[in-house]
């Protein structure tokens, strides 16, 4: 019995260890991947070597700020734990207003703490990423019945709550994310915010909204996460509780 389950153990972390090392194989079949790959592998091989890093020992963390219409990518070798800012790409279009998305058919982008749940290599909007919304939190303040889904982030310029950052730009975000997922990242974090939630940004967004306490105390609860992220730059871990806060840890 013991040696049963020693060898399913084996075979589970034999299995997972393949998949990862044929997920880019298996995404470069696809001629837009690949396309990508032509184009933008070694300017992204340039990029990390300036600031000590490689595409195969990549883990990464994409922070979006809705307010500024800035894609932050983080990266730092999988063995190690801090990241450090790698690049930034404008969102070229946007909809909706500050705030988290609660319904389906409101055009609001989501805002929290997500990860990349989707690799699209043809998509309507060249390549997309998709972003785990709604994630545990979304589900318990978020409309019950028609919480929305499909948020992507992805090429071309148009947008309903979805974070759009022209095929030129998804070419190389999509190509860090295959990597990071290749190197055995299953879970890539997205964070997405309303703003950068400086305390000068962070008092403004309050004073516009000063009239949805339920709001604000919503950004207070993704700020505690996001000055944990710019202090130690590693992703807190955390759950939910019963009302859809974020106990970070």
């Amino acid at each position: 019995m013991l040696q049963h389950i020693f060898l399913v153990i084996i075979f589970s972390v034999m299995t997972d260890t393949t998949f990862c090392q044929e997920f880019k194989t298996a995404q470069k079949e696809y001629s837009r991947v690949k396309s990508a790959y032509r184009e933008k592998e070694i300017g992204l091989e340039e990029l990390l070597s300036a600031k000590g890093l490689s595409l195969n020992s990549l883990n990464i963390v994409i922070c979006i700020f809705k307010k500024e219409a800035l894609l932050e990518v983080w990266a730092k070798d999988k063995t190690r734990q801090g990241y450090l800012l790698l690049t930034t790409y404008p969102v070229c279009s946007s909809s909706g207003d500050s705030g988290p998305k609660r319904k389906e058919g409101d055009g609001q982008t989501p805002e929290g703490f997500y990860h990349i749940n989707f690799f699209n290599p043809y998509s309507n909007y060249y390549l997309s990423l998709g972003v785990s919304y709604p994630n545990a939190s979304d589900k318990i303040l978020s409309d019950k019945k028609h919480p929305g889904g499909s948020v992507f982030i992805h090429g071309n310029c148009v947008t309903i709550g979805c974070i759009p950052i022209t095929d030129d730009k998804i070419k190389e975000l999509y190509i860090l994310a295959v990597e990071a997922k290749n190197n055995g990242q299953n879970d890539i974090p997205v964070c997405i915010f309303p703003c950068k939630m400086d305390q000068a940004k962070f008092e403004a967004l309050k004073n516009k909204f000063k009239d949805d306490q339920g709001l604000i105390a919503f950004w207070e609860n993704l700020k505690t996460g996001y000055d944990m992220f710019l202090k130690n730059h590693i992703i807190p871990s955390f759950s939910i509780d019963s009302k859809g806060k974020y106990i970070f840890k």
